[in-house]
């Protein structure tokens, strides 16, 4: 018995030695489809070259909420994850690769497949049809496909307005570590500052990231120890929030609040506009010059003169900076 934990233990300070910690700005990607819907993977190497030149990005999380990863069946999802890494090869840091699905063979499929082709680590939400009843159930589900995956850094993705699983993610990781030794943090898409503490507060003693998802809040999660942050808007302006980090690094918060308030206006003048992830495609194509193409359904095309009213907002945001 003592044999099987040092055993555990051992596995999981030789993975946190050798994975490279997950920080700074991820962006969490959209998935190019051609007007018939079909995913074009043609735009991939060009959007990597974007990310890195226009927006200093150089990690990727793919097939998220704003990749629309749960509208795609697995064979899109690991065709998408093929292109990234094999574009992404010598160019990105990481690539994430999001793998949660409301089946768990689909998850550890997806998982396997991730591992196959030189993914940087895997991440999981919650099923949210039928949900697990409490942290526990939640934990074996991630244990499970992490399995399929043991050498890829694992990360839990808490989103409990889309997955209406809403028990504390600090409940989730307390004790992650003894049945997962894979495990490697949180991307934490919540407004809950408490169970973001604690969830950063538990973190450190395991050198595990925390990564939050609500762009426009991101300071107040710096403050309190975020390592980075996933999301949209650092498709399009990452350069700038690069900058509010930096400041931040800095000591100089007077700046950071000054670009944050500054986000914060484009993302409010966006949601009075009805922003959604259909929304904020057109609005990446618009800014960057790629074609995203439309949403998939049951997500309804939205009307080009609201995007380009917010790829406005953006231009001259960053444009400022």
């Amino acid at each position: 018995m003592h044999h099987m934990i040092d055993s555990c233990t051992n596995e999981r300070e030789e993975m946190s030695r050798s994975v490279k910690k997950l920080t700074g700005l991820v962006a969490a990607t959209f998935t190019p489809l051609t007007a018939e819907g079909e995913i074009n993977l043609s735009v991939i190497g060009p959007y990597i070259d974007y990310l890195i030149e226009k927006q200093n990005i150089k990690s990727v999380f793919i097939n998220g909420t704003t990749g629309e990863g749960s509208s795609l069946s697995v064979e899109e999802r690991k065709q998408l994850a093929g292109a990234w890494c094999q574009y992404g090869r010598g160019k990105l840091e990481q690539v994430i690769v999001h793998v949660g699905c409301l089946s768990i063979k689909d998850c550890q499929e997806l998982a396997r497949h991730a591992a196959s082709i030189g993914a940087d680590g895997i991440a999981v939400t919650s099923p949210s049809y039928f949900k697990p009843i409490n942290a526990d159930a939640l934990k074996l589900f991630i244990k499970e496909v992490s399995i399929f995956a043991p050498d890829l850094p694992m990360y839990y993705y808490h989103l409990p307005s889309m997955t209406g699983v809403a028990f504390d993610a600090a409940d989730v990781l307390n004790g992650i570590e003894q049945v997962i030794p894979s495990f490697q943090g949180v991307k934490y898409t919540g407004t809950d500052l408490r169970d973001l503490g604690q969830c950063v507060s538990y973190s450190q003693s395991h050198n595990w990231s925390v990564l939050f998802g609500v762009d426009e809040q991101l300071l107040g999660a710096l403050v309190l120890g975020a390592h980075g942050a996933v999301g949209s808007t650092y498709n399009y302006f990452g350069r700038v929030v690069n900058q509010m980090l930096a400041a931040f690094d800095d000591g100089n918060h007077m700046q950071a609040r000054v670009l944050q308030f500054e986000s914060m206006e484009i993302i409010t003048f966006a949601k009075n506009l009805g922003f959604d992830v259909a929304v904020n495609k057109q609005v990446m194509s618009e800014v960057s010059g790629l074609a995203m193409g439309p949403p998939r359904l049951p997500l309804l095309p939205c009307p080009v003169l609201k995007a380009q009213a917010i790829a406005q907002k953006i231009k001259d945001f960053s444009q400022g900076h």
